[in-house]
């Protein structure tokens, strides 16, 4: 665990209960003390619906508004309605939050929320309580060893991509001083936030964006990076003020605090319905547009009518904070204005906190688990990081990652000077703050440029935390110039309305060829169905499937045959709605298996997981006729409306495994693999691809996107072979590139080229050979066009690197798979 905040102190208490001991211990380091990070600061409370007359519905409804579009309606439900269990646990774990002298919970309004549902701890100091009380619990659980002044580097990866574990500085004395590598079979990156990245904010000196900026030199994709939420009331210090600036809470105008002019004008009225108390992007956006046409470098906070009992009980901490400024906000007004907060986006996760690198996780504001959308609603910080940490630990019991031996590390290491962590903040506040243009953001980002160029670093704890935050400066200032819109904290000077039509999504980055690489990704329909079982989670992970991405696929199956009523007209009449029954799912003919958990995930979905599966096959085996692959037991209509739809998605699947098993034995005794191409059914394509790992294949490209196929058609657009080649490698220099050859001359091209991967079209075996001998271990080759099964080992016995068969999915037969019935009772 990479950070001590609400969301590493959690995990590692959550994972040192839960893991067996034969899993190992939890290992936590921090790069300060366990005591330092963002959790402390946060003064408004966490919010959860645990008072009377409140629901997660309305939580989900108010922080689904938040976000402005583009929250994730199945993450916000996790949040919400597994946020009251999480936050009761913290507190019989010895976490004191403030009570009523009847001994109920006292809860406060937030902007943003409906209700009173934000929980707090000593007026406002609710993160220093949680800390405190979770340290506490760290010092006394002896699985968990802890490293503090441990600056997290990079994270080691095997040659499959997945982490092995991750390198360390030690500062100073450590407990293991110098300490250089760490080998574990999982990381979780809880590391906080980028608010360093600014001149002004509100975030502590530690929060240089570590594990983003880890994440994405490990290949990791992040989300939404251009969302960075600026506070509205930030003690304002002056003209010359920058670093850390103290925060007022918006919990003092939930407590009645109002926002003025200089001439004492309420300008939130008629703003939003919330006036005062609407979401922090509104606010914030109000306050400098009254800045603007006032000519005033801030507005004022009023909070004079709480009184001074009030200011006394409930916010001492703000309250001392700015009569040491010489402020008495009980009888003056306070200068505010807005300031960096609070990062919505970050490394892309799943429901389980899982990343797009196997074997890391993150956590907290290091991650972006679609619950914020384009704008955080006031207090979720808290729970979001408390909720998917125990998540995070659950999976982690469940399918704890295999141990994976580190791969030659062969990433460019170029440090920036530390001397130049104030440039760049200054650039970002100038040129990508709360207000941002193309011409802004482009100025921006070729200062970044220059900025890496002309300061090289050494390495060094400064050197390192300033490529970090320039590392994640440049992600951000690209996904602000690409979103041309504004929405939530996003906010284009130049589209300045919301544009559902083309930006209602998230937006993904990985980096990648020394350049920042970005694509859109649909925003997860909400379901109304319970989340998928435990078990089939771990099937589809262990698969290397993604279940949204599954889920969808079943969905739209099962929504061709149910239509708008999802009703089965049948069952409905004749089966008795309280009847009960197990089926076999059972080969009708010899193959290989592929599919049993998309069999299974079809099964959950109809039922509403009101269904056991047992499974007596597994994906990648031999079954014979008549044999069990699964056995379901549950009501009879659910057995029956999910029949077709999973023998037809695991039927396909099985037969596509099948036919790659019969190439690959075919190609037994040589070094050649058998390939598939893009020539699946439309929509199933990962589905089919799997099936042909299943069968011993491995995939050629998955899309157009991935890596580039220069074919025939694209030597004649581009005046030759060679002109193709040298344009996408010019247009995308980190896209892998095959070219397609159909004469021994073109192959010579590419090669003096510098192709590494070249298709071999429609070659004789005698060619193949001139081919193989010509290349001399140059690129890899593979051969392709006109194959047959009866003379795979002719092809294979040329020395090409690869046979690629379109057949695999083009055409392979359907395996026979049946279903079963056994009622229980009729």
């Amino acid at each position: 665990m990479v950070g001590s905040g609400i969301a590493g102190l959690t995990l590692a208490l959550r994972a040192a209960e839960l893991l067996p001991d034969a899993a190992g211990g939890v290992l936590l380091i921090t790069k300060d003390v366990l005591s330092a990070g963002s959790t402390r600061w946060a003064q408004g409370g966490i919010a959860a619906a645990l008072g009377p007359g409140d629901s997660p519905e309305e939580h989900l409804r108010d922080t689904m508004l938040a976000g402005d579009g583009l929250c994730d309606a199945d993450a916000v439900r996790v949040l919400v309605t597994e946020g009251p269990t999480a936050v009761r646990r913290l507190i019989s774990s010895g976490a004191v939050f403030d009570r009523s002298a009847d001994g109920e919970l006292v809860l406060s309004l937030e902007g943003g929320h409906r209700r009173k549902r934000i929980a707090h701890a000593g007026g406002d100091a609710t993160g220093a309580e949680i800390q405190r009380a979770l340290i506490h619990a760290v010092h006394a659980q002896p699985r968990i060893e802890v490293i503090e002044h441990a600056l997290a580097l990079d994270l080691q990866l095997a040659a499959d991509g997945g982490v092995a574990g991750i390198t360390l500085h030690v500062m100073g004395v450590g407990q293991r001083d110098g300490v250089g590598a760490i080998a574990c079979r999982a990381v979780v990156l809880a590391t906080g936030g980028l608010g360093q990245i600014y001149a002004a904010t509100t975030n502590p000196v530690v929060a240089t964006g570590d594990g983003m900026a880890m994440a994405l030199r490990a290949g990791a994709i992040v989300r939404d990076l251009e969302f960075v939420q600026f506070h509205p009331t930030v003690l304002w210090l002056g003209e010359a003020s920058s670093g850390q600036q103290p925060l007022i809470s918006e919990a003092v105008r939930g407590e009645g605090a109002v926002l003025v002019d200089g001439d004492g004008r309420r300008f939130m009225r008629g703003v939003h319905e919330l006036a005062d108390l609407a979401p922090r992007d509104v606010v914030a956006k109000q306050i400098l547009r009254t800045m603007e046409a006032t000519g005033s470098p801030h507005v004022w906070l009023d909070g004079r009518e709480l009184g001074a009992a009030t200011w006394a009980e409930r916010f001492p901490t703000i309250l001392a904070t700015c009569r040491e400024h010489g402020i008495d906000p009980v009888t003056e007004l306070i200068p505010v204005v807005p300031a960096c907060h609070y990062a919505s986006g970050g490394v892309r996760t799943d429901l389980n906190g899982r990343s797009s690198v196997p074997g890391l996780y993150a956590c907290g504001e290091a991650a972006c688990s679609g619950v914020h959308g384009a704008n955080r609603l006031a207090s979720n910080s808290l729970l979001e990081g408390l909720v998917f940490a125990e998540r995070i630990a659950a999976d982690l019991v469940r399918v704890l990652p295999p141990p994976r031996v580190p791969a030659p590390d062969r990433r460019p290491r170029a440090l920036i000077d530390g001397a130049v962590r104030g440039d760049l903040q200054r650039l970002m506040s100038a040129g990508a703050g709360v207000l941002r243009t193309r011409e802004g953001l482009s100025r921006t980002a070729d200062a970044l440029r220059d900025l890496a160029g002309s300061h090289p670093g050494q390495p060094g704890v400064e050197a390192w935390q300033t490529t970090n935050l320039h590392t994640i400066a440049t992600v951000l200032v690209a996904a602000a110039a690409a979103r041309e819109e504004t929405r939530g904290s996003h906010w284009r000077e130049d589209f300045p309305a919301r544009d559902d039509v083309h930006w209602q999504r998230h937006l993904d980055a990985h980096s990648g060829g020394g350049a920042v690489h970005m694509a859109l990704s649909p925003i997860a329909p909400p379901t109304a169905d319970p989340a998928p079982s435990a078990a089939l989670l771990a099937e589809l992970a262990e698969a290397g499937l993604d279940f949204a991405e599954i889920e969808a696929i079943v969905d739209r199956a099962l929504a061709e045959d149910l239509g708008p009523g999802r009703d089965d007209v049948t069952s409905v009449a004749t089966v008795r709605a309280e009847q009960t029954s197990r089926a076999d799912l059972v080969a009708r003919a010899d193959g290989i298996v592929a599919g049993l958990a998309v069999a299974r995930l079809v099964f959950e979905r109809v039922s509403g997981g009101d269904v056991v599966v047992e499974r007596f096959a597994k994906d990648g085996e031999q079954v014979h006729r008549g044999e069990v692959l699964l056995t379901v037991h549950g009501h009879t209509r659910h057995l029956l409306v999910a029949e077709r739809t999973a023998l037809n998605l695991l039927g396909r699947m099985c037969g596509v495994a099948t036919a790659t098993r019969a190439w690959t034995e075919a190609l037994a005794g040589s070094a050649a693999q058998v390939r598939d191409t893009r020539k699946t059914t439309p929509g199933l394509r990962v589905l089919e691809k799997y099936a042909v790992r299943c069968g011993g294949g491995v995939n050629h490209r998955m899309a157009l996107w991935d890596e580039a196929l220069i074919k025939d058609n694209h030597v004649v657009a581009a005046g030759g072979v060679v002109a193709a080649f040298e344009a996408v490698r010019r247009a995308y220099p980190g896209v892998p590139v095959e070219v397609e050859v159909d004469s021994l001359e073109q192959l010579d091209e590419v090669l003096e080229a510098g192709a590494d991967l070249v298709l071999l079209d429609n070659f004789t075996p005698a060619q193949m050979r001139v081919a193989v001998a010509r290349n001399v271990g140059r690129a890899r080759l593979e051969a392709s066009g006109g194959l047959t099964l009866a003379d795979a080992a002719a092809v294979a016995a040329t020395g090409v690197d690869y046979v690629s068969v379109g057949a695999l999915t083009h055409s392979a037969p359907v395996l026979d798979v049946a279903l079963d019935l056994r009622p229980e009772d009729i």
